[in-house]
């Protein structure tokens, strides 16, 4: 079953060059993954205090084809796919005037907060049909990262309250931009996607360090993979976020 959400952009989500932010764009689309959840009687708060379980983002893509802007009305649309195992498969897709303008696709975990360990998919009643899954053209859902000792250094970033969510960790949809923040020269490019792997919490308190490289598409499209690394040495991300000139 596909789900909608009808969502207004609103000026304080887009940037200095009047288009829609990354992270805005990515809490579209997980606030509509949370609209179905809370529709179907099984939000993110009753699953963590009555079912004692929580949903963990492990990888998503995201590829947009044309910039958000503000004031105007966008249709997010989202749908699980058939799934197995320890993934919950979500596909996205946003529509303006009834055409895409960004698709997306994620996997899941399924995290019992008692045991601390995944659960598999048919562990939960999911009461939606799944859908086709859609993968978004013109990004890789899987990528190579270099080590960090093969990447430039660009800087820290602590973990602060506005980061945040009631998981006591970095919320996914705070990323992408906290990577924007350490492009080459952010303000003047639009970032037309981005592709993201979780591997550890960003915990209260703590710092990453920040690593990123080049990157070219086999098509000649640019971007940038970073990696970010704990106190601890620890990887907490892989990430490749795809640029277009201005």
């Amino acid at each position: 079953m596909i789900y909608s959400e009808t969502f207004g952009v609103r000026w304080h989500e887009t940037d200095l060059n009047r288009l829609g932010r990354p992270s805005a764009l990515l809490a579209i689309l997980q606030e509509t993954a949370n609209h179905q959840l809370h529709a179907a009687n099984m939000d993110l708060d009753t699953l963590r205090d009555e079912k004692r379980v929580g949903f963990i983002l492990s990888r998503i893509a995201a590829k947009v084809y044309s910039p958000l802007r503000a004031y105007e009305t966008v249709v997010a649309q989202t749908w699980v796919c058939p799934s197995r195992g320890l993934n919950f498969e979500r596909c996205f897709r946003i529509l303006r005037g009834g055409e895409p303008v960004a698709e997306s696709w994620s996997s899941w975990g399924l995290l019992s907060l008692d045991e601390r360990k995944l659960l598999p998919v048919d562990a939960l009643d999911f009461p939606v049909t799944p859908e086709e899954k859609l993968l978004p053209s013109g990004i890789p859902l899987r990528f190579r990262t270099p080590p960090a000792s093969e990447m430039e250094p660009v800087g820290k970033r602590a973990i602060r309250y506005s980061d945040l969510d009631y998981n006591g960790h970095m919320n996914n949809t705070k990323y992408p931009d906290m990577l924007a923040d350490f492009l080459p020269d952010p303000t003047r490019v639009w970032v037309n996607g981005f592709s993201l792997s979780f591997l550890q919490e960003a915990k209260f308190g703590g710092e990453l360090s920040i690593y990123r490289a080049p990157w070219q598409s086999p098509a000649g499209e640019g971007g940038f993979l970073f990696r970010t690394v704990d106190e601890e040495g620890n990887t907490c991300l892989e990430a490749l976020l795809t640029v277009s000139p201005l």
